[in-house]
Parts: C-alpha cells; sequence; structure tokens
C-alpha cells in the first residue's frame, strides 16, 4: 500500500518541482515534507521518514541504491533488470525485495552514474565501467544483456586497509608483513594474481603503502580506486573510453607509454588484461623497478600463461622471446585466494627465476603457500609455509635489505 502512496506523493512533488528550474536540496526535501503532511491520508510518523528519505532518492541521489551504497556491511550490489536487486554481506549473497519502479527509472539512474564521471553508455556503446563515491562500477545494456540493464557495483572499504589490518582479517600472519616491505622496498616488480573478488586490488592498495614516500609514483587504471597515501610526488591516471563517434579513446597501453616520459620510479597499473601487458613488463624492464600490477588468474602459474597470451596480443614475437621478456620483467608472484569459507588470503608467493634449463619454459621458485591445518565454526585455519629460499637476492643487497628479510622469514617460521 505504501508504494501507491510513494508514487502518489511524488507526483505532487514532481509537480511542484516543475515549477522552477533550479532547486537545492533543502528546498527538494521542504516539498517532499509539504507533500506528506498535506497527503490526505493518515500515515504513522515512521512511513512519513521513510517516504520522506525514498522519494528524496529518487529525486536527488541514486533512488532505492542509495541506502544500500550507505551501509558499511553492504560490499557488493547486482542488479539484474529492473525488479532483481542482491547484495552481498558478509561474504554472502542475499536477495533483497527492492526494486525499481521501471526500466526507466534504472537507466535514469544509470545515466545519472556514469555523467557524474564523465562517461557514456547506450545501445550503441552498452559496457561501461565507472565510479561512483568509493565504489566501482560495471553497467551493461541490452542488447548485450537479455535480462535489462545489470549494473554491478563493488564497494571499497571507507578505512583504508593496509597490510597491518589484512592480517587482522586473517588473509596472512603479520609475520609476513616484513618479508612484503623488504620485497616492495628492494624495488622487486610484483605481480598479484587472484579470481575476482580475491582482493587484488585491496592488496595491491596495502602494498603500495610500503613505497618510499620520496619516490614519484604514477597509477594508471581504467576506473580510479587506488588510494596512494602519503606520496607527495603522486601522479594518477585515467583510461577513457570513445566518444559517441567511436574516436579519442585513451587506453592502458596509450597512458603506459606515455607515464614512460614522466620520469617515474615506480610505476603501478591496477590491472593489466590485454595488449597493455607488453607495455608493462617493457616498463619493468627499461629501469622501472618496484613496479606493480594485479592480473585475473586460476594460479601463479596461470599468471605467467595468461601474461604470455596478453604479450601475443600485442606483438607479434615468437614466443620463447616473450617468455625471456616476462622472466628478466616479473621477479615476485603473490597469488590471492577466496576460499570455501568466504574469506580471501595469500595462497602462494613465487619468485620468478629466469629461464629453465631447457631454456623453454619460465622457472618459478615458490617462496610460500598456504596450508589449511582445520576448519573451526566454517573458518578455515591455516597458515603460510616457507617452502624454499629466495635465490635471485641481488636487489635485495643492493638495498641493504637482506638483514631484514631473514629476521622476517625467521619470525614467519617460528610461527
Amino acid at each position: 500500500m505504501m508504494e501507491n502512496y510513494k508514487e502518489e506523493i511524488e507526483l505532487k512533488v514532481r509537480e511542484r518541482l516543475d515549477l522552477s528550474m533550479s532547486q537545492t536540496d533543502e528546498d527538494i526535501k521542504r516539498i517532499i515534507d509539504d507533500c506528506i503532511v498535506n497527503f490526505e491520508k493518515n500515515l504513522a510518523l515512521q512511513e512519513k521518514i521513510r517516504l520522506r528519505r525514498e522519494i528524496f532518492n529518487s529525486f536527488r541521489r541514486l533512488d532505492i541504491l542509495t541506502d544500500y551504497l550507505e551501509d558499511d556491511e553492504v560490499t557488493e550490489i547486482m542488479i539484474n533488470g529492473p525488479n532483481n536487486i542482491f547484495i552481498e554481506k558478509k561474504g554472502r549473497l542475499y536477495k533483497t525485495n527492492a526494486h525499481f519502479e521501471s526500466e526507466e527509472k534504472l537507466r535514469s539512474v544509470i545515466q545519472q552514474i556514469v555523467a557524474s564521471c564523465n562517461r557514456r553508455i547506450n545501445e550503441a556503446d552498452p559496457i561501461v565501467d565507472a565510479r561512483i563515491d568509493n565504489s566501482r562500477v560495471n553497467i551493461v545494456l541490452n542488447p548485450i544483456s537479455l535480462v535489462g540493464p545489470v549494473v554491478t557495483i563493488r564497494k571499497f572499504s571507507k578505512d583504508f586497509m593496509d597490510l597491518k589490518k589484512l592480517s587482522e582479517l586473517g588473509a596472512f600472519s603479520p609475520e609476513l608483513i616484513g618479508v612484503l616491505d623488504a620485497l616492495v622496498k628492494a624495488k622487486y616488480n610484483i605481480f598479484i594474481s587472484g579470481g575476482t573478488g580475491s582482493g587484488k586490488t585491496t592488496f595491491l592498495n596495502a602494498l603500495s603503502d610500503l613505497i618510499p614516500k620520496d619516490e614519484r609514483i604514477i597509477t594508471i587504471e581504467d576506473s580510479a580506486e587506488l588510494k596512494i597515501r602519503g606520496i607527495g610526488n603522486l601522479v594518477r591516471l585515467e583510461s577513457r573510453n570513445s566518444n559517441v563517434e567511436g574516436e579519442n579513446s585513451i587506453t592502458i597501453r596509450d597512458l603506459i607509454k606515455s607515464s614512460l616520459r614522466m620520469r617515474p620510479d615506480r610505476i603501478i597499473v591496477g590491472e593489466v588484461r590485454d595488449g597493455a601487458a607488453a607495455d608493462m613488463l617493457a616498463a619493468m624492464n627499461t629501469g622501472h623497478d618496484g613496479s606493480l600490477s594485479t592480473g585475473h588468474a586460476n594460479s601463479a602459474e596461470d599468471m605467467i600463461s595468461r601474461l604470455e597470451t596478453m604479450t601475443l596480443m600485442a606483438m607479434d614475437i615468437p614466443l620463447i622471446a616473450i617468455k625471456k621478456q616476462i622472466a628478466s620483467a616479473v621477479d615476485i608472484i603473490v597469488h590471492l585466494g577466496r576460499m570455501r569459507d568466504k574469506s580471501r588470503k595469500i595462497l602462494k608467493i613465487c619468485e620468478v627465476v629466469g629461464m629453465d634449463k631447457s631454456n623453454t619454459e619460465i622457472f618459478l621458485n615458490t617462496l610460500f603457500e598456504f596450508v589449511e591445518t582445520e576448519e573451526v565454526d566454517g573458518k578455515i585455519q591455516g597458515y603460510l609455509r616457507k617452502v624454499n629460499d629466495m635465490i635471485n637476492t641481488r636487489k635485495m643487497n643492493d638495498f641493504g635489505l637482506m638483514a631484514s628479510y631473514k629476521k622476517s622469514i625467521r619470525e614467519l617460521s617460528d610461527v
């Protein structure tokens, strides 16, 4: 019944809004309050408060999405057409009772999202990545989507998630922080791999917090998500979609090439998923040690294969030459995983040593791997087991960090 009340009151508010071309949020709230007070039906106080919030959200904010965006427990919002909305809380999915009034209303909200970050979406160009506040948004329209407009919103924590907080959440043992600190400060090139929702971007952000504050950093992303703290000499670059004529796009590849002329100490690429891998490897191979990036993969070994495939998209050279380039550019692969209890953990840390004895494959030296010990109250327990010593310690020695690294290894082994 209240849905009907909402539609009636919204109609009265809309009639009042048409009298003026521009109103502030406070003006709109006053009009809504007036329409609710003068509504012919008797409404309980709680109904009035709820109607006021929902009607204001429908006019000036993101309609029914607003409450979920403001709920810190909601980490993901999935909209499959106007009538099917799912949310993720504490790693579990729930179907909500909420729905948009119509597909047109959902499309209006979508246009509001993309306009706020200078993007565009229509049936001719039906896929877009965008961002709102502290969230990453992917939107797909029909005819690509057969269920109506599909919107997926990934929310990020408002609080900065450093390595200490991640360790407290069980992603890894706190003793590993010293190892990661030495690897970053010694300027090893690090790739973070993992599946969807494994925490790659969050971990990349936390890892970047270990970078010395006096360096010049350039970040390159599709949609700016990284929060780099304390770096004064920071340049943030974001790719751009093509315009209505299909021109003037600026890709991750373009930005990596341009960044090499900006005298960076390190380059951080949010994610490589295509031929941009070739340019990222070139940057790592041309003196930009300590660079960081992420990629989708099922394992550390699979990340190497994906880098080979992505590089082949951009370079028509023999595969063996690409393998050698990867072996020379990437130093460390940190593989993350999402466990069956919905927790996110570091599953393996590998060192990329170089080509194997046959000179045909890339040799990975596993430094640490996750060992599951038990499951307590539905939560997976385990630890990162040291497997092998690092082989390529030149950078560690060059930066005088070998002693610190070995101390952290001993602390980790004693856990």
